[in-house]
């Protein structure tokens, strides 16, 4: 008996020390089992009723002080072996007291394998939302685009030769030709997807188009740099078929998807056609290319050197491949042809930006809404008030107020102040319609005399500030930056004027309405060639006082060699010597890199070439540094 006891109590105190130790060490270790799930550990869940099991849970009820527990003889072999069973139960053991004690509801300390395995479920679940992608890109995700048409692999292919051999020396003309294949490609993608042209979608396309054109005219870096980013904008909003807020914003950002995926698109559309592609499919092919390659290279030369004139129109029409362009040349290529398989695959599946939706913020009362709006109303009325006092009351109490020797000086001071004040007020009536009360047709009346009332004022500082601008230029010329931010200002007025029809006939359209009024104003912009309106002010404003700025023209490009053209000499000649050295340094261009500026200066170059010296417009000042006040 005492030898049983003592077996016994040597059994359950073996079986205490695993099963403290076994608890000790899950709680040390900050929870075995889920250390082991997030690990992917190796340990399996141990079955109810197996040995290993029934060892562990003799040894936790030891641990846990049930004194009260008896062992037969034939029961100490399990108990001796608690051990074992202690170190292959610590896991799922570890998993209930990380789970708030024992788990199921058995007696203490009992292990329930189905309540472990339903927690590693759930730590399963919480990692796969973890690792999942937000909503929102979800729900913008495109369908399966459908299979690569052959029509659009040739015309990727040939946007590529385009842009191979039309780019590599400049934009032009070449520009436009270069991007009708990738407008090809995008078509043919649209017809295999069975997507339908609507009305916005043609506004785009042939704004798109338009704007491409300036390039082609104008000489001049700025307007046709901006010329070409609003196209892409344009052409993102036509191959997307966006229509809200999120859709006109982040739809460019697609091209970069489009472009990766556009590749892959284009590959496994070639290697499914590599399989079932037989010799007799692309050998009549192959010898017909090559005979009519054959042919135009035979007659062509022959032509070109039976009549000179001819030559020289071949020449001019055929592009100049070095062997040192190669590599700018096959980097010219790689990009056309990925844009516009980028184009093609964005018509195929587009994602749909217009599913990401801004939840409005949290609906303010009247008062809490209203009194910041209508302060500054009152400010903007006072603000007004004073700038028709003064337009009435005449210049100069204002300058004898304030000091200055003309209003020139003092238009220039406020106009930067009044033009951030506009663009801060866009961003005023954006957050007040966020919290704008939303009770009912009362709430809707009151926030529109309220914004409308602020629109209205905001359309006064615009004018004040153009008119600021006016007399700053009639002082002092007219620059680059002058006219650039004028054109910002009356931008920012129409597109308050969009904003106050928006409030009266609903705002759905707003998104791409102001959308469309910037890619307007920019191609506008391009048209006017603001080169040449700079040139064309000064030029007029030296024919009535005798002031120019001949340093400032060095700058200028091509386009405003007509306006430079009127000037007497030798300021004519000094005018136009920044230009025709630029010209002379780029040497000849062919007809697909020059643009209508560059022809039309290199015109009068000839025709007058300039006559005064490097000494003579050293003289008039012609190479000093521009100092503006």
């Amino acid at each position: 008996m005492s030898e049983n006891a003592d077996e016994v109590d040597s059994g359950a105190a073996e079986g205490a020390v695993a099963g403290g130790a076994a608890v000790q060490g899950s709680a040390a270790q900050g929870s075995a089992a889920q250390g082991s799930a997030a690990q992917g550990s190796a340990a399996e869940p141990v079955k109810p009723g197996s040995p290993a099991q029934a060892g562990s849970g003799a040894g936790v009820a030891a641990a846990a002080g049930g004194g009260g527990a008896t062992a037969t003889p034939a029961t100490a072999p399990a108990a001796g072996g608690a051990h074992a069973g202690a170190a292959a139960s610590a896991g799922p053991a570890a998993a209930g007291a990380g789970a708030g004690g024992p788990v199921g509801g058995g007696p203490a300390g009992a292990f329930d394998a189905s309540a472990w395995q339903a927690r590693q479920a759930q730590i399963q679940q919480q990692r796969a939302r973890a690792a999942a992608p937000a909503a929102w890109a979800v729900r913008i995700r495109p369908a399966e685009a459908a299979p690569i048409r052959n029509a659009t692999l040739i015309a990727a292919l040939v946007a590529g030769i385009a842009a191979a051999l039309l780019l590599g020396d400049g934009m032009g003309p070449g520009l436009l030709v270069a991007v009708l294949p990738a407008i090809a490609a995008a078509y043919f993608a649209a017809r295999a997807a069975g997507r339908k042209a609507r009305p916005w979608t043609v506004v785009w396309a042939v704004g798109c188009v338009a704007l491409l054109v300036v390039p082609a005219l104008r000489d001049s870096a700025w307007p046709a740099t901006l010329a070409i980013l609003s196209a892409v904008s344009l052409a993102s909003l036509a191959l997307h078929g966006v229509r809200t807020w999120p859709g006109v914003l982040f739809s460019p950002f697609g091209f970069v998807d489009s472009a990766v995926n556009g590749v892959g698109w284009a590959w496994t559309g070639l290697r499914s056609r590599s399989g079932g592609l037989s010799r007799d499919r692309w050998l009549p092919v192959a010898k017909a290319a090559a005979v009519a390659l054959g042919l135009l290279v035979v007659f062509g030369t022959l032509f070109a050197s039976a009549d000179a004139a001819f030559a020289d129109l071949l020449g001019d029409l055929t592009p100049e491949v070095s062997v040192g362009d190669g590599p700018v040349r096959i980097l010219l290529f790689v990009l056309g042809a990925v844009l516009a398989l980028a184009a093609a695959r964005t018509t195929a599946a587009p994602l749909r930006w217009d599913r990401i939706r801004i939840a409005p913020g949290t609906a303010r009362s009247r008062l809490e809404w209203a009194l910041p709006l209508v302060v500054l109303n009152l400010l903007f009325a006072g603000f007004n008030a004073v700038q028709l006092a003064v337009l009435f009351g005449g210049y100069d109490k204002v300058l004898k107020s304030t000091g200055h020797r003309s209003y020139a000086e003092y238009a220039q001071q406020g106009f930067w102040q009044l033009l951030w004040a506009t663009l801060l007020t866009l961003v005023v009536i954006a957050l007040a319609l966020r919290w704008a009360p939303r009770g009912g047709a009362g709430d809707r009346r009151f926030v529109r005399a309220v914004l409308g009332t602020l629109c209205a004022l905001t359309l006064v500082v615009v004018a004040s500030a153009l008119r600021r601008m006016d007399f700053y230029v009639d002082a002092y010329g007219l620059t680059r930056l002058r006219v650039s931010v004028a054109a910002m200002e009356l931008w920012l007025g129409l597109v308050l004027v969009l904003i106050m029809a928006a409030g009266v006939f609903g705002a759905r359209w707003l998104p791409r309405a102001v959308a469309g009024s910037a890619a307007a104003a920019v191609l506008a912009f391009g048209l006017l060639s603001p080169d040449g309106m700079v040139a064309e002010r000064n030029v007029t404003r030296f024919q009535q006082d005798a002031k120019i700025d001949l340093a400032y023209f060095q700058s200028l490009s091509a386009d405003a060699a007509p306006a430079l053209d009127r000037l007497p000499e030798p300021q004519r000649s000094c005018a136009l010597r920044g230009i025709n050295d630029d010209l002379a340094e780029a040497g000849d261009v062919p007809w697909y890199a020059m643009s209508l500026g560059e022809y039309r200066a290199r015109k009068i170059l000839r025709e007058r070439p300039l006559k005064a010296s490097y000494e003579d417009c050293s003289r008039l000042g012609t190479f000093g540094s521009r100092v503006e006040p």
